[in-house]
């Protein structure tokens, strides 16, 4: 009677944090950016701070601010001058050794996210890693290799690997495609799945076929 009691209140506890636990990660995370956002009005001269005119404080006026400013420098980069502005400065910072490899590489890992087009980060694969009939979720990030295709004589794909729970780390392999599957997953249900070390998974995971 006893074990059985404890058994549902140790049922009972870990259902209640499933539903905490998320909730206040979330709420956390929320609550660091708004803060960081906040930061950003400092920046504003003081008569067109939100909080002299309104008279208190509102949480969420920098998330305002950081849109404006991105969308003011998008079009500004829109247009000839703007363009022409943005290659004067970054042919300045390609010359500084140690900035310009950190800027171009920054630099190429931001456009591959926001890029609308191509195949970096829309396709979810298993690859033999680490060893032989052991398989690791990966995502595809270039499959455009004609030098290491050359060398390897293999239609090659790069592939990263990402670490769990932390999948801003990992590894990057050069496979070739052959020996990739390809699943019917889309990326976020695949970070799901790393970030909580495979408990949220899909209900169905199917191979696409190839093509």
């Amino acid at each position: 009677m006893k074990a059985e009691l404890l058994r549902r209140l140790r049922r009972y506890l870990m259902a209640g944090l499933l539903v905490w636990v998320p909730l206040g990660v979330t709420f956390l995370t929320f609550r660091f950016v708004l803060d960081l956002m906040d930061r950003l009005l400092p920046l504003l001269p003081q008569r067109y701070q939100p909080d002299g005119f309104i008279g208190f404080h509102v949480p969420g006026f920098g998330v305002l601010l950081a849109l404006a400013v991105l969308l003011f420098t998008g079009v500004l980069v829109a247009n000839f001058i703007g363009r022409r502005l943005v290659g004067w400065w970054e042919e300045l910072l390609n010359r500084i050794p140690l900035v310009s490899t950190i800027y171009s590489g920054v630099k190429g890992f931001t456009e591959t996210l926001v890029s609308t087009s191509g195949d970096s980060f829309n396709k979810v694969v298993l690859v033999e890693y680490p060893r032989r009939e052991a398989w690791s979720l990966a995502f595809v990030t270039s499959i455009d290799l004609p030098g290491i295709d050359a060398h390897t004589g293999h239609r090659m794909a790069c592939v990263f690997v990402p670490t769990t729970p932390n999948p801003t780390s990992g590894f990057i392999f050069m496979v070739p495609m052959s020996q990739l599957i390809e699943l019917d997953m889309s990326v976020d249900a695949a970070m799901k799945m790393i970030v909580t070390l495979g408990v949220v998974a899909p209900p169905s995971i199917r191979p696409v076929p190839p093509s």
